[in-house]
């Protein structure tokens, strides 16, 4: 359980999910929260489905919170940001998930001493299947650290990165759900066209990839090892990575990450 109170500054879907989650988990009751958003219908429904409290006022709800969570577009950070400067007093910590908002410029924004911890969470998130960097800012502690991992702890899993890396998480864990995607969809479609059922292929595709992804987790072990366990000798899996380096498939995943790297540098 968290004791502190948090403002949650943004209504769309990672501050939801991150709602969502905090409750689900029990780590905060409804009391707790207030979510803040530009729209009166959507914070009215927010109110209904979760119990919170909630207002257009950031400075409003960040004057009563210990912790802030500043889940908006990184294009509204700046206007964001001096509204509720006044309002972050010392002892609050503030998380920011913007992509390519960083560090130093946000706490050029609040007053001297701010507590920033920076957060790059991921959509997975929303099924409590969420990979979140977090990274510390010249004024956060370990406490600070340790509050931010409990948080997004509630919607999956968190480490703590220095934030030279986050162009590449936000490439990776970020953008990455995007391109499995494609390759889950592509998958399925070579299913259909080897005689399955759309649906069948699809759930076939969805739970094999989820499956091998727990593998890589749970066991330890190198993807190598584990794709060397299921390509026994003479099998038919041999010939479909064949086919799969024949395409490039390899290269074009390490391209997509590493240009969605220097996006997210361009980002910030």
């Amino acid at each position: 359980m968290i004791s502190q109170r948090i403002a949650i500054i943004g209504a769309g879907r990672m501050g939801e999910t991150l709602t969502a989650g905090l409750l689900s988990a029990g780590i905060v009751a409804p009391s707790q929260i207030t979510v803040t958003g530009r729209s009166n219908l959507k914070l009215t429904r927010f109110a209904a489905v979760y119990s919170v409290a909630a207002t257009t006022d950031n400075a409003e709800a960040v004057a009563q919170a210990d912790i802030v969570l500043l889940c908006v577009k990184p294009q509204l950070a700046d206007d964001v940001l001096d509204s509720i400067a006044a309002a972050m007093t010392p002892g609050k910590l503030l998380i920011s998930i913007m992509a390519g908002k960083r560090i130093p410029s946000i706490e050029s924004r609040l007053p001297a001493g701010s507590a920033v911890v920076r957060a790059m969470p991921n959509t997975p998130s929303q099924v409590m299947e969420g990979m979140t960097a977090v990274a510390a800012g010249t004024h956060a502690t370990d406490a600070h650290l340790e509050l931010a991992h409990t948080i997004f702890g509630s919607v999956g899993r968190c480490i703590t990165l220095a934030e030279r890396h986050f162009d590449a998480v936000t490439a990776l864990s970020a953008s990455g759900p995007a391109f499995i995607y494609i390759v889950i969809e592509a998958l399925a479609e070579g299913g259909v066209k080897s005689g399955l059922p759309r649906d069948v292929s699809t759930e076939l595709a969805a739970q094999m990839t989820l499956g091998a992804a727990k593998m890589v987790i749970q066991t330890g072990q190198h993807p190598a090892i584990l794709k060397d366990h299921v390509t026994t000798p003479g099998g038919c899996t041999i010939d479909g990575i064949l086919k799969l380096e024949e395409g490039g498939l390899r290269v074009t995943l390490i391209k997509a990450v590493t240009e969605a790297t220097k996006r997210a540098s361009e980002l910030g």
